[in-house]
């Protein structure tokens, strides 16, 4: 039987959500900054705050942004290393790196933009300080092979960080569901003329692996102390490890 992969609540072959993922991020580009906010009622930039704060990278350091799309996290990691350090920005998808890149250079802040694939980062081993990932694992077809790319560009003792949707708390189950295949889909539809692609982002989220999988998933790449930090009652959550 031939490999297949979840697409949503689909079952596909790999290359075939590659190409429909793809086609969502193809989609929402224009519209993807605004729907974060709208999504997230402003959340989403504490969350990536928050995320940086507990890299540990300092100035001068250097920093991968992994399907780092329209640049949030390449901006905030920019900020932090100063003019003495790096930022990579990377994104398998050629729209958001495009406006990720824009957005930088329109802020006059150069840094490398670099279309490549989680599973295979054209990086040397124990090249960065910080590696940093924010809502693109669950998008990943297979999450073990970037998680290993991850732990292999990352030098000994650098942090590996995954800001990513989770499992919510029980008592705010109910309403989650209830607001995640109600109100985003038709977010979606009236903001970005696009239903479908907010109703994977809802599917996804529930088959992403929960906190302890993801720890588990980590530990089993290569990293070391692993620890996660619930957020907003768990709706996302961040995890930490080190390279060893």
């Amino acid at each position: 039987m031939s490999e297949e992969t979840d697409f949503g609540f689909e079952r596909v072959p790999p290359e075939e959500k590659a190409r429909r993922v793809r086609g969502v991020f193809d989609s929402v580009t224009s519209k993807y900054d605004l729907m974060n906010d709208l999504m997230s009622v402003g959340m989403h930039r504490a969350w990536k705050r928050f995320t940086v704060a507990l890299s540990g990278v300092r100035e001068g350091g250097r920093v991968l942004d992994v399907a780092g799309g329209t640049a949030d996290l390449s901006r905030l990691f920019a900020d932090r290393v100063g003019p003495t350090g790096g930022v990579v920005l990377t994104d398998i998808n050629a729209a958001m790196l495009g406006a990720g890149r824009d957005r930088m250079l329109d802020e006059g802040r150069l840094v490398p933009a670099i279309q490549c694939d989680a599973e295979a980062l054209p990086f040397a081993a124990r090249t960065f300080d910080c590696v940093a990932i924010a809502f693109g694992l669950r998008n990943v077809t297979h999450k073990d092979r970037a998680l290993v790319e991850m732990c292999r560009v990352l030098k000994p003792g650098g942090a590996a960080l995954i800001l990513e949707f989770s499992k919510v708390a029980p008592p705010f189950a109910a309403a989650y569901d209830w607001y995640s295949f109600n109100v985003l889909p038709r977010l979606g539809k009236w903001v970005a003329d696009d239903e479908a692609s907010y109703r994977y982002l809802a599917e996804s989220i529930r088959l992403h692996p929960d906190q302890p999988a993801l720890k588990g998933m980590m530990e089993a790449a290569g990293f070391d102390r692993v620890e996660w930090f619930n957020l907003t009652a768990g709706v996302v959550a961040l995890h930490r490890g080190y390279a060893v």
